[in-house]
């Protein structure tokens, strides 16, 4: 593989170019140069990469001599990642698109990022998010939007835009994100790549601002972001490779089986629960379309499809907001106290809330929890006998950037609410994988997520491939992205 191009090697899968490097047909020196070259030239228009490691190739260089006279290799030797501008990088600005943390330096690697690094990963970048994680896009008051790869007057989704916009056009292998509200799987669905939400507590959360402790620990996780399925697994092993808690001492009825190996015969007969239509927001028939072929790929590879839909996600929406928009408050009026003209659009809105709001929300957040965990222990009873799930990740593909309301079959529908599918998730704490399964007639990407059990992600990301197999999966943005650029370091 001497002597590739810039473009042959950008596009490689992760796991391939960690297979070259192992093989030495590819030092870590090209594969940085190469995405450094990539980056130069179409981040500028994407400004999807906001912070680059000004080590980067020196990294690469040390990876290259450490590889020398050694076989045995970490599993991401030499791999470039990016990760979300909300987890802390040693050394390396992180900002969560927040004013108050325009110039913050974390002195530590978050616990997540640690991993990646013992792995043998090179963290070259970090990527753009919505300020403090707050919404479905990726633009903040520090670094300004990105642009979605498959039409830059389109939102890449957030909150973890930049790592799915980074991926989508190859200025990245692989990236972390982060995800409470659907935010790994949305960008992902919205920029064709594949993401993984893990169930909450899999990966270690640490190091990540706004922090996922208290009761948003419930429902957020560290997650992968890639071009494939395999490489999903491959970065989330290196993210669980050093979790020894006991499975069996797990609450989840399902943990013995955490680290069960999937093959695919072993998805023969495997019930999967297919839906198109949550009881609270219609999708467009581009979504229901691809839900669809999902369908028939599952069916083909011998799992057994059904069209119910579980009662227990109907109104996922709702109880999302009792149960975590509490916490969220008190996090940004904590980072704003003192220094409100700070504040950006996003952390501004929660801001202006009365104290009055903030006690109703109190009071009914009690009463959600109670419920959310009834509806839960209903819905892992039935996941007993069907332990997938297929659905949309949300009502429609890419919307532009600033939209709050998008139209559905004739009727307008808040952005929050069209995503009640990938919310559900996250309140019932399960985990999902997105994975491209369609096109608008527009050319944009639709994705499905196949949803699990607490702690089977391996089973999730197996029938996942079996829908990237059969239906194509990642496909490069358009060749139109402006080109020609320097080398961003």
């Amino acid at each position: 593989m001497r002597g590739s191009s810039e473009d042959e090697i950008t596009s490689m899968s992760a796991a391939k170019l960690c297979e070259l490097v192992r093989r030495r047909a590819l030092s870590p020196v090209e594969i940085m140069e190469a995405h450094l070259g990539r980056a130069g030239a179409l981040n500028p228009a994407l400004n999807a990469i906001v912070t680059f490691a000004p080590d980067a190739l020196e990294q690469a260089r040390a990876a290259e001599r450490a590889a020398m006279g050694v076989d045995n290799l970490p599993p991401l030797h030499g791999l470039p990642v990016t990760i979300k501008d909300t987890i802390a990088t040693a050394d390396l600005r992180t900002t969560s698109g927040s004013r108050v943390r325009a110039h913050y330096v974390p002195t530590a690697d978050a616990p997540a990022v640690a991993r990646l690094r013992a792995a043998g990963a090179i963290v070259f970048g970090k990527t753009n998010s919505s300020e403090l994680a707050i919404e479905y896009n990726a633009d903040n008051p520090v670094f300004g939007r990105t642009n979605n790869p498959h039409d830059l007057q389109l939102s890449p989704g957030g909150s973890s835009g930049g790592c799915a916009a980074a991926v989508s056009a190859c200025l990245s292998p692989a990236s972390l994100g982060s995800d409470l509200v659907g935010s790994i799987r949305i960008p992902a669905h919205f920029c064709g790549v594949s993401g993984l939400f893990p169930t909450p507590g899999r990966v270690p959360s640490g190091g990540h601002f706004p922090p996922t402790d208290g009761a948003l620990a419930a429902g957020a996780s560290l997650g992968p972001l890639a071009r494939s399925v395999d490489d999903l697994a491959l970065i989330f092993d290196a993210l669980t490779r050093e979790d020894h808690t006991h499975a069996r001492a797990l609450t989840d009825p399902f943990a013995d089986e955490v680290e069960r190996p999937v093959s695919e015969t072993q998805l023969r007969g495997l019930r999967v629960a297919c839906y198109a239509d949550d009881g609270a927001v219609r999708v467009t028939e581009e979504t229901a379309s691809a839900v669809a072929a999902a369908a028939r790929a599952l069916a083909a590879a011998g799992m057994e499809t059904s069209g119910a839909l579980p009662p227990e996600i109907n109104g996922a929406s709702d109880l999302w907001l009792a149960l975590f928009p509490p916490a969220v408050a008190e996090i940004v009026r904590a980072e704003f106290a003192g220094r409100e003209e700070l504040a950006g659009a996003a952390a501004g809105a929660i801001l202006r809330r009365g104290a009055s709001e903030r006690d109703a929300a109190r009071e009914n957040n009690l009463d959600a929890w109670v419920e959310r965990d009834r509806l839960r222990a209903s819905l892992l009873e039935r996941l007993r006998e069907t332990p997938l799930l297929l659905a949309p990740v949300g009502a429609v593909a890419a919307f532009a950037h600033g939209a709050r309301r998008v139209e559905v079959g004739g009727e307008q529908v808040s952005t929050f609410r069209a995503f009640g599918y990938a919310q559900a998730c996250n309140v019932f704490g399960l985990p999902a994988a997105c994975v491209p399964a369609g096109r608008t007639r527009a050319g944009l990407p639709v994705g499905v997520q196949i949803i699990g059990r607490p702690r089977e992600e391996r089973l999730v990301l197996a029938a996942a491939r079996v829908i990237e197999d059969a239906l194509g999966g990642w496909q490069p943005p358009p060749a139109a992205l402006p080109s020609g650029g320097d080398n961003p370091l």
